[in-house]
């Protein structure tokens, strides 16, 4: 039958979601899909239901680390893969590795491709995206190779040939951030390891400074020629891994349940160690539930702030903290504008750290609140998992075999909002508006 003229022709409804809610879908299918992958027989040794492999997958793709059975014991070599698999996925973006796909497969790399790119590797421009995916994939293969091949030196001669897949997984882990490890006390049997100590906070510090400041460094290769963010970067991380790693060692070095029973240069190592770790990376090489208060406090403030924009790290990040000390300083000088390195930063990007900062904060006390809810007298150990599932790290005081369905829930969610939120919220941030109306200004009191 024939439409009749004038009529209207009826279209299917095409539904459009935004680039940050795009990417959220894309991390919640591959979240998903790796869970079944460890539900399966083969990826278990018949202990792991699916909820731990839902729990697993969410803290594999968000690069978090924290677990609810010992990875080693619990998986078997398969199931290992698919979680080192999901790590190296969740870690350098899902995007990276579509728009490589596309390229490999002789497929245009679209706008549409280029805006979730652009969330997923926390970028306010669209340009150099597929050079920057690139460089990202040559970076982490190059980082992971070097660091797995030093590993082996250490783990082939304690596991025999089995000490290779050992070396490849940490070293996967440990640059991408993951925290991950097939041992139950995570690396503290190396606690004196030179190489170890060396190698693994070096891959993750690679990672955390993220893919950005790397490719300036390649590029112009002096300091007066690196970019205001790399400059930042660089500094910060130096500044907050000499200050965790000094007071960690002086509040914990007597304290007989972490440095105590150590000898001086085992001490030195793991307080090196326990001061970088928090930036994300979620390895221990000392009993982390038997820290003090004070040093738990510590961690739990390096795992807030976590490592660099466009990196495997978590974290509100470096460049954030920076920009509200400055600006901190600024106001107290009264000065109109902030300046670091002969560079100035606008308004705008004070603006987009605070609210940032005012988010993260808020989703962590809400994150405490609820989950203590059903978990009464154990509010230190409660924040701490809290914190380190939105910072992405991993570390934990023993709290998370422990959670109820809701506490697990929860800590799945934070670490969620934790790797793919904050993209999200940028997106909105750098979205301008032109206010239609303008109202007269009027007046508060603060302090």
């Amino acid at each position: 039958m024939a439409l009749r003229k004038g009529a209207r022709r009826l279209s299917p409804v095409k539904l459009r979601l935004p680039p940050p809610a795009l990417l959220a879908v894309f991390y919640i299918i591959f979240i998903c899909v790796g869970a079944i992958f460890l539900w399966l027989p083969i990826s278990h040794h018949g202990n792991i239901g699916l909820g731990e492999a839902l729990f697993t997958s969410a803290s594999a793709v968000t690069v978090t680390g924290l677990v609810l059975a010992d990875t080693g014991a619990a998986f078997t070599g398969f199931g290992q893969a698919v979680i080192a698999v999901l790590i190296q996925l969740g870690g350098l973006g899902l995007m990276t590795f579509a728009v490589l796909l596309l390229g490999a497969l002789g497929i245009p790399f679209g706008m549409p491709q280029r805006l979730i790119l652009r969330e997923d590797l926390n970028q306010t421009s669209l340009a150099n995206l597929a050079f920057l995916a690139r460089l990202i994939l040559i970076v982490a293969l190059v980082c992971e190779g070097i660091g797995a091949l030093l590993l082996a030196v250490v783990f082939v001669p304690a596991y025999g040939w089995g000490g290779i897949w050992q070396a490849i997984f940490h070293s996967v882990s440990a640059f991408n951030n993951a925290g991950f490890a097939l041992h139950p006390d995570s690396l503290s049997q190396w606690v004196g390891n030179p190489l170890v100590n060396i190698v693994i906070p070096v891959l993750f510090i690679l990672g955390g400074l993220g893919f950005i400041v790397i490719g300036d460094i390649y590029q112009q290769r002096k300091w007066r020629r690196l970019t205001l963010h790399s400059k930042l970067m660089l500094i910060g991380t130096l500044v907050l891994i000499l200050w965790g790693s000094v007071v960690f060692g002086a509040l914990e070095w007597t304290n007989p349940g972490t440095l105590g029973p150590l000898g001086t240069g085992e001490k030195l190592w793991a307080s090196w160690f326990q001061g970088v770790t928090p930036r994300t990376a979620g390895f221990n090489t000392i009993h982390t539930g038997a820290m003090h208060d004070s040093s738990t406090m510590l961690t739990m403030t390096l795992m807030l702030v976590g490592g660099g924009s466009a990196s495997t790290a978590g974290g509100i990040k470096v460049t954030t903290l920076f920009v509200l000390i400055l600006a901190t300083v600024a106001f107290f000088r009264r000065q109109t504008t902030l300046h670091a390195f002969g560079r100035s930063i606008g308004l705008e990007e004070v603006v987009k750290v605070m609210a940032l900062t005012t988010l993260s904060m808020l989703l962590v006390l809400s994150g405490i609140f609820i989950i203590s809810i059903s978990h009464d007298g154990q509010f230190i150990d409660l924040a701490f998992e809290v914190t380190s599932a939105f910072g992405t790290v991993g570390l934990s005081r023993g709290a998370t075999g422990e959670l109820d369905t809701l506490g697990r829930c929860v800590i799945i969610l934070m670490m969620f909002v934790g790797r793919v939120g904050p993209l999200a919220v940028g997106f909105f941030l750098a979205t301008r508006s032109v206010p239609r109306v303008k109202y007269p200004a009027g007046q508060i009191y603060l302090g």
